[in-house]
């Protein structure tokens, strides 16, 4: 289906600990900012919390994220999400956000980045090739469980299975699946599927590449080491590109 170039516990695998507690404090915050601090009630929040202890970030680390971005004591989360356009090695349109609470340091920081491989462009440029969608990744523990079922009643528009192989986040044996939403439906379904025996891993806004270029074996080795060397910049969120 096209989601991100790389599954997010492929993305993690890669970064040093201190990264990964990094990402996944942002994507708390701002999660807890946007939807509130109850997970029961916040679907994104509730999938990064899960990461989160898979990853062995400190309760006491992730209360305080909670907090700075609900806006509860006297933190307020201070972070601008600013989205780059471009393109990576052989033509791969990329749409990488940015988390940030100093965006005249991480901008240059992110144009050099793009100066060594890849191609930026401007506001605009490339977002016409994506469809900006609600994403929704989960899995049963019943392996007949039926996806396209699941989706008409959850109200998505559209799903793929997802196995373990491609995400660590799939247990073994379970029926995981990719949901696509209208951007509006994201938390509704999100809340279904929780409510209907899905456990929900993934729950957030992105992108999905209409058309996929094609690029030889060592065209794609090529562009996914330009794609990491972005991912491991602290202050980048998500990069999402037509690359399969």
């Amino acid at each position: 289906m096209g989601r991100q170039w790389l599954h997010a516990k492929r993305e993690v695998a890669g970064l040093k600990k201190g990264q990964i507690t990094g990402k996944l404090v942002k994507e708390i915050m701002v999660a807890a900012k946007l939807g509130g601090a109850d997970p029961n009630g916040n679907a994104r929040l509730f999938a990064a919390l899960e990461k989160a202890r898979r990853a062995s970030v400190s309760r006491d680390v992730i209360e305080r994220a909670i907090k700075k971005g609900a806006g509860i004591g006297g933190e307020k989360l201070e972070m601008e999400l600013v989205v780059f356009e471009g393109y990576a090695p052989h033509k791969v349109p990329i749409v990488v956000e940015i988390l940030t609470d100093n965006n005249n340091r991480t901008a240059p920081e992110i144009r050099v980045l793009f100066k060594k491989g890849g191609q930026l462009g401007t506001p605009g440029s490339n977002k016409f090739l994506f469809d900006h969608v609600g994403l929704v990744e989960a899995h049963h523990a019943d392996s007949a469980a039926d996806i396209e079922a699941a989706a008409i009643e959850g109200g998505a528009q559209n799903v793929g299975m997802l196995s373990h192989a491609e995400s660590d986040d799939i247990p073994e044996g379970a029926t995981g699946a990719r949901f696509i939403t209208e951007r509006t439906d994201l938390h509704s379904v999100s809340q279904w599927l929780t409510q209907n025996g899905w456990t929900v891993v993934t729950s957030e806004l992105g992108y999905i590449a209409k058309s996929h270029p094609e690029l030889t074996d060592e065209e794609r080795a090529h562009t996914g080491e330009f794609l990491q060397t972005l991912e491991d910049h602290d202050d980048v969120h998500r990069v999402w590109a037509a690359f399969k």
